[in-house]
């Protein structure tokens, strides 16, 4: 009996002990199920979050896989380009080819890009941006497009206006003085005891032509730049040739990686930087040329100088086009500088160097990098 009795404790014992576990693992199981519903909740209003955000961005997004099958695009791009539908998983690639020539070439370039189409008997400018990505093993495109036109044509009016401006004052500062000269000239001539003086006036009219040759030059050479021709080039033979111009430069060792860029544009850009690092200073050996290698190729190079340094509001226009501190400056070497870095899809920036005077950087990046309110529509539906 006693032990019967005790059995019966012990099961009670134990029926108690499994009711409380049970009590205390339902709690912590509702817990996890409470934290995990908040996740899900949270990462859905994330997604929806995410979702509003990209179909209601002002650029139109396309994302389309390595074969070419349209996974994604937003309102934008289906407005722009599919007259309002939604063709996800039609073949991408395939619809370029029934769209017009000039929208499937800016479509299919590898790099970011600007570029015109006409649509409707009127010109169009589009800035195109491509990513590159892999997802769930297959490789991806995501390509952004983005109206320019009303925008680049407010910019290019204040830029014309600039460009008259400018043109018109150095125009008026030679013709001018050779107006001068030449009736200066034909006083002169009517008297022969003043022939000696036609010397300084064919000399002075000399040097204002030649200025003002130079000066249109200047415009001529940055409105031709060619588009870069990038190619492996050792930076020890690269180095070599910039030593040859400037004998006085101090140059830094050679990377033994090699760069990847067009070789005669970069040293242009480098022959302008350099020039101005001479004028700067007051002494050469302040000039210093060093360069710089990361993996994959990618590369800084920078010229720093000794000079009197720059103010506040130089160093934040002085890659701007036209302007210039120099009293015969066109305002267009750095701006050229600026053009041959970042169309190699580098960065050119400016900075006081520690000490006194400047440091112009240039990064260039590795080969990898280097290749790889709707106003208007470019519709690929339709040929």
């Amino acid at each position: 009996m006693a032990l019967a009795t005790l059995g019966l404790v012990l099961t009670s014992v134990g029926l108690l002990v499994a009711l409380s576990l049970a009590r205390k693992y339902a709690v912590k199981v509702g817990a996890l199920q409470q934290a995990l519903a908040d996740a899900r909740a949270e990462h859905a209003q994330r997604e929806r979050l995410l979702q509003t955000v990209v179909e209601n961005a002002p650029m139109a997004i396309v994302l389309y896989g390595n074969t070419g099958k349209l996974q994604y695009s937003n309102a934008e791009a289906r407005e722009l380009f599919f007259e309002g539908r939604s063709l996800t998983g039609e073949n991408f690639l395939r619809l370029l080819d029934r769209a017009p020539e000039a929208l499937r070439q800016g479509l299919l370039t590898e790099t970011d890009a600007l570029f015109t189409v006409e649509q409707d008997g009127e010109l169009g400018t589009y800035h195109l941006a491509k990513r590159y990505f892999e997802l769930e093993h297959e490789q991806h495109t995501l390509l952004m497009v983005k109206h320019l036109t009303p925008e680049l044509g407010r910019q290019e009016i204040e830029v014309w206006k600039k460009v008259i401006r400018i043109i018109n004052h150095e125009l008026n500062n030679s013709l001018a003085p050779i107006s001068s000269m030449v009736h200066s000239a034909r006083l002169i001539a009517k008297n022969p005891a003043q022939i000696a003086k036609l010397d300084r006036v064919f000399d002075t009219i000399e040097e204002r032509s030649s200025h003002l040759a130079a000066f249109l030059e200047g415009y001529a050479r940055f409105a031709r730049l060619p588009k870069p021709r990038s190619e492996r080039v050792p930076w020890a033979r690269f180095l070599d040739g910039i030593r040859m111009l400037y004998p006085a430069l101090n140059v830094s060792e050679a990377p033994s990686q090699d760069g990847f860029f067009d070789s005669g544009q970069i040293q242009q850009a480098l022959i302008n930087l350099l020039k101005n690092a001479f004028e700067a200073s007051s002494e050469p050996s302040g000039v210093e040329l060093a360069v710089s290698s990361a993996e994959g190729g990618a590369a800084t190079l920078t010229v720093a100088d000794r000079g009197t340094g720059m103010t506040d509001e130089v160093l934040k226009n002085a890659l701007l086009p036209f302007f210039s501190t120099k009293e015969k400056g066109t305002g267009l070497g750095l701006a050229l500088c600026r053009e041959i870095v970042e169309a190699h899809r580098g960065k050119l920036g400016l900075a006081r160097r520690e000490g006194g005077g400047i440091v112009v950087s240039i990064w260039l990046p590795s080969r990898h990098l280097a290749l790889p309110s709707r106003t208007g529509r470019l519709t690929l539906t339709r040929g």
